[in-house]
């Protein structure tokens, strides 16, 4: 389980920066797409998504660094052993 774990963690360090990469091109694309009447609009949109989902993708990127450390090899099975 804890090469599961570990496989995992790679993964999600892998995939955050691949994710923030995408909605960056995402956001690119969709504003030089947009007419001039709804370009402030979505500019907006794509700023609150980025705000919201870069922290989420450096925590993802976090979480699997932990994984590949080995910090989650033992969890506690009871609130005693916290």
């Amino acid at each position: 389980m804890n090469t599961i774990k570990k496989l995992a963690g790679y993964l999600w360090m892998l995939i955050s920066p691949l994710l923030i990469l995408f909605l960056l091109f995402e956001a690119n694309q969709k504003i030089t797409t947009a007419t001039a009447a709804v370009k402030s609009n979505v500019i907006l949109q794509w700023v609150i998504i980025l705000l919201i989902f870069t922290p989420i993708c450096i925590g993802f990127f976090i979480f699997g660094k932990y994984a590949t450390a080995g910090e989650y090899d033992h969890l506690p099975a009871s609130s005693e052993e916290v």
